[in-house]
């Protein structure tokens, strides 16, 4: 019987991946991947390693989560050390507890290697602190999808008078009706919004605005992206560093040339 590992791979920078998830990929006879990993982690893995795409993009999978979850059961039975490599988190928003289930009803060995979520991340490198003393004592982590059977406006009411930051996952296409519902449940016209497109990585854009703008100024941004509501933006004027850096660094490798 082989064992599973659940890794998370960070949010796109390959620098923010734990040491403990490189060496899982190390270790790795078959490693399932997804599509916002960064691929240069894979440089890590054996030569021999097995490597497998399982990408989700907004309306195709290219395999199902049932048959990753087999697969995952599949491949430890038959003795091998499996690594599945997953965005972020692999319990945030990752699928990784419907993974570790299957693993569990199965007898199988599994380890847990967290990483560093997008919706902390991505705020992060936009120079946007989720909490801070001044503006902001508690935080969420949310999805804008929901599920069919959950009312909306409850849902987004809760939310309303609840944390003082938001991070909203998954939400780019919702973008007007989540300004629409956060307004309409009590959310102030001028509360601060930001997106932050590819957060760590070289193709991060982030816009900002608040509730009554943030859909015309994000015009074409598109997944992936967080979005982050709340009093904490306005700290992105201040303390914005990554963009800025990377600005400098390119126009010095221009001046290079």
């Amino acid at each position: 019987m082989g064992k599973v590992f659940l890794v998370g791979a960070g949010p796109g920078d390959p620098d923010l991946i734990t040491v403990k998830g490189v060496k899982a990929i190390e270790q790795a006879d078959v490693i399932l991947y997804d599509r916002l990993v960064n691929q240069t982690l894979l440089d890590y893995a054996s030569s021999e390693a097995k490597l497998v795409y399982c990408g989700k993009h907004p309306n195709h999978h290219s395999l199902p989560q049932e048959e990753i979850n087999d697969l995952l059961v599949d491949l430890a039975q038959n003795g091998n050390t499996v690594t599945r490599l997953k965005g972020g988190d692999p319990f945030i928003f990752g699928r990784g507890g419907e993974e570790a289930e299957q693993l569990a009803a199965a007898n199988i060995q599994f380890e847990i290697v967290p990483g560093i979520t997008s919706g902390v991340a991505a705020p992060a490198y936009a120079g946007i602190p989720v909490t801070h003393r001044d503006y902001s004592s508690s935080v969420a982590f949310v999805t804008g999808v929901i599920k069919d059977d959950v009312d909306a406006d409850d849902y987004w009411k809760s939310l309303v008078h609840g944390p003082d930051t938001l991070c909203i996952y998954m939400g780019v296409k919702k973008l007007p009706d989540i300004c629409t519902m956060l307004l309409k449940h009590g959310k102030k016209e001028d509360t601060p919004v930001a997106l932050v497109h590819y957060g760590t990585t070289d193709n991060q854009q982030t816009v900002t605005g608040t509730l009554t703008d943030i859909v015309e100024r994000a015009e074409g941004i598109k997944n992936p992206a967080m979005i982050i509501v709340g009093e904490v933006v306005k700290l992105r004027d201040k303390i914005s560093w990554f963009e800025s850096t990377q600005l400098q660094d390119n126009l010095l490798e221009a001046i290079s040339y």
